[in-house]
């Protein structure tokens, strides 16, 4: 029996879980207090979805995030992926901060084959690979430029090619347009929605936006203030091909009061 196998609580997903968490609590020790930040934290994304975590600042989203990622560990429980536990980085889990993170000295292409080199991909893959992800991100014409030559939305389109290259099963992003201006941000989320489309990427999205929730996911998962916990999961009525009327349907509005209600 896996480790997935011995999960038969009625949260388990039924369908196609990619990402299982199970169970996740986070407990920071000081010198004579420990503070809670993660409370038995279940949640799950099936294969192919889009779900974003919402809640209040510092109510341990980012600290999920990591345990996910494999940058940190749980307290207690489990992070599985495809079934496998997390027990640290790895090449099926590919990751985007809202900070760039890119290496400043590098071009454009060279930033997105860093994970392809570390992973000693041979050379004719990688330059194919690269040129694949410039193409899906619209960025072939910059491929010899240096991130200061770029604008924040660019940026962000490189961290986001960079952590697609290696073909990861989960691609976890953490605030990732928080930093860009309203138009920029608009554009970012379409942007990030044919990424979805096209690659059928499963995504595992942090967000303190409600309105990005609601136009990006399949599933929104609200947590309530520390310690940290699931307070509920909304589904969002819409499918994979929205725009800008989206934002006008009134299904929109009432998900996006329901969820600005749980996190009141």
């Amino acid at each position: 029996m896996t480790a997935l196998d011995a999960i038969t609580d009625a949260a388990t997903p039924t369908s196609d879980p990619m990402l299982v968490v199970r169970g996740v609590s986070k407990v920071f020790r000081r010198r004579h207090t420990e503070v809670v930040a993660l409370d038995e934290v279940d949640l799950h994304v099936n294969r192919g979805e889009l779900v974003c975590l919402v809640g209040a600042s510092g109510c341990g989203k980012s600290t999920l995030l990591a345990i996910v990622a494999g940058l940190d560990e749980p307290t207690s429980g489990v992070v599985l992926v495809e079934g496998d536990q997390v027990i640290g980085p790895g090449a099926d889990r590919g990751m985007v901060f809202q900070g760039y993170s890119l290496y400043p000295w590098k071009t454009v292409s060279q930033n997105i084959a860093f994970g392809l080199e570390v992973a000693r991909w041979p050379r004719a893959r990688r330059r194919a690979r690269v040129a694949e992800l410039l193409g899906v991100v619209g960025l072939t014409e910059f491929a010899d430029a240096l991130p200061k030559e770029l604008s924040g939305g660019m940026r962000q389109r490189v961290a986001i090619a960079r952590a697609l290259a290696p073909q990861p099963d989960v691609l976890l992003l953490d605030e990732p347009f928080g930093a860009l201006d309203a138009q920029t941000k608009r554009h970012m989320q379409d942007f990030l929605l044919t990424i979805w489309r096209q690659l059928g990427a499963t995504i595992l999205m942090v967000t303190h936006d409600v309105d990005e929730a609601v136009y990006l996911s399949s599933r929104v998962y609200v947590m309530s203030t520390r310690p940290g916990r699931i307070a509920e999961q909304v589904e969002i009525p819409f499918g994979r091909s929205r725009g800008p009327h989206v934002r006008r349907d009134p299904r929109f509005l009432d998900v996006r009061d329901e969820l600005n209600d749980l996190l009141g």
